[in-house]
């Protein structure tokens, strides 16, 4: 398993910017919704574009697993990059329709929203492997470790974390 640490490490106590943009691949430039819910802070551009240069060949084909969806940003520039499947997990209801109401808006037939807490949903056994997953728990819940090691049984031989 690669891992790639966070480029964020701490909460930023500002409100949320009220859309992200999908910086590059074939939904460049589309917008996603950021509703003001506490706790809500999705990847800065910045940050996103860092890590998918970082993952440029690692995409393209691949299938993804972002388990705390949130805006869903990590797992909609997947998608745009070329990912095979994105799998969005997201525990809030009117969070999981926003990213539904997104994925028919921006036809990005390669994402699936389910509606569902992470940690029971990794509960379950594979049904299949993900090549790389989006492990961005949010902070006040401290499931860095629990989440990872739930997850563990989820990944390909050579899948890539951040």
């Amino acid at each position: 398993m690669n891992v790639i640490t966070r480029l964020r490490h701490s909460p930023v106590n500002k409100p949320p910017p009220g859309q992200v943009r999908i910086i590059g691949g074939t939904l460049r430039g589309s917008k996603l919704p950021v509703p003001d819910m506490p706790g809500l802070r999705p990847s800065g551009d910045r940050a996103r574009e860092t890590l998918f240069n970082w993952l440029q060949h690692e995409v393209a084909g691949k299938r993804a697993l972002d388990l705390f969806a949130g805006a869903g940003a990590l797992g909609f520039e997947a998608a745009s990059r070329g990912a095979a499947e994105v799998v969005l997990l997201e525990r809030d209801g009117l969070l999981a329709q926003s990213l539904r109401d997104s994925v028919c808006r921006l036809k990005a037939d390669a994402v699936r929203v389910e509606y569902a807490d992470a940690m029971n949903w990794l509960a379950r056994p594979p049904e299949s492997r993900f090549d790389l997953a989006f492990l961005d728990p949010p902070f006040q819940a401290n499931l860095w470790g629990a989440a990872a090691q739930a997850l563990s049984p989820w990944l390909a031989d050579e899948a890539w974390v951040y």
